[in-house]
């Protein structure tokens, strides 16, 4: 190889390289925007759902609440974490996202068994879905 098409080839390589983590980052920014979209759905759809329930119901009716109040919480809260620039490290966001997965996993069964509920349990099913998409992104 020529000196010139060695450069030639090491530009073209670099380039490639920078196109690649471009699109991965491209990529890191759509799924964190997916997830804190879902996040900010879930939590409209289960603040709505627990506000629907009187307190002081009937013992499922007031779980029910309870964890349509704690899911909408802790939602809000991950899409804060994911939203801001808060200076969280991996480590953080990814308990952030962890911690969101297993309460809209918790709410979307105590939905499942509350007619007219399945709206809600189904947006909890999708900000499961997208936390786990967007884990699945970190390194």
């Amino acid at each position: 190889m020529t000196s010139a098409t060695s450069r030639t080839y090491q530009t073209h390589q670099a380039y490639e390289s920078y196109q690649t983590s471009q699109r991965e980052l491209f990529q890191f920014l759509e799924d964190r925007f997916a997830c804190a979209q879902a996040c900010t759905e879930c939590a409209r759809e289960c603040a709505l759902r627990a506000s629907l329930v009187e307190p002081g119901g009937a013992e499922q009716q007031e779980l029910l609440r309870r964890k349509g109040i704690m899911c909408a919480e802790v939602c809000d809260a991950t899409c804060r974490v994911l939203s801001e620039d808060n200076r969280l490290d991996e480590a953080g966001i990814r308990a952030q996202l962890e911690w969101c997965r297993t309460v809209c996993l918790e709410c979307a069964h105590v939905f499942d068994r509350h007619p007219g509920a399945e709206r809600s349990a189904a947006a909890c099913r999708a900000c499961t879905e997208a936390c786990t998409e967007f884990m699945a992104t970190l390194a």
